[in-house]
């Protein structure tokens, strides 16, 4: 049996100004768009290359907007998947990484991973509401 997480739902406070953000500034493909009614929205998209969605919208979920924390975006080159969102204006804080790493028990010291090792290093932004995400480095490749 397969079980595929194909969609995540954030709460938005203003529809648009989210379509915009995540699409302007995130660069996520739009995959529908769809308002039968003032009472009912959803929006939904796609990050480039993911199999997973996010849908804001309308009629969608009770939770309050800015309230979902700890979404992943994984990238194979933090430093410039960081230098083009900031370039966009996403307002993305500085690279960490897990310290010690072989023996990581909560703690973080400034930069990427000194080895480039999958899953180690990260920066985080908000989205306009305050749903919090998370760039993460893995597969990393030294040219």
């Amino acid at each position: 049996m397969e079980y595929r997480l194909e969609v995540a739902i954030l709460p938005v406070s203003e529809v648009d100004r989210s379509l915009a953000f995540y699409t302007e500034r995130l660069g996520f493909h739009l995959d529908v768009g769809y308002g039968p009614s003032p009472d009912f929205r959803v929006v939904q998209l796609t990050p480039p290359g993911s199999a997973c969605s996010v849908q804001i919208g309308v009629g969608l979920t009770d939770a309050e907007p800015g309230s979902v924390k700890g979404l992943y975006l994984v990238v194979p080159d933090l430093q410039s998947a960081r230098a083009e969102l900031v370039g966009r204006g996403v307002d993305v804080g500085e690279i960490r990484h897990k310290a010690p790493a072989d023996t990581w028990q909560g703690g973080f010291e400034p930069g990427v991973d000194p080895e480039r090792r999958d899953y180690a290093s990260f920066a985080e932004f908000p989205d306009p509401d305050g749903n919090a995400w998370a760039l993460q480095e893995c597969g990393f490749r030294s040219s």
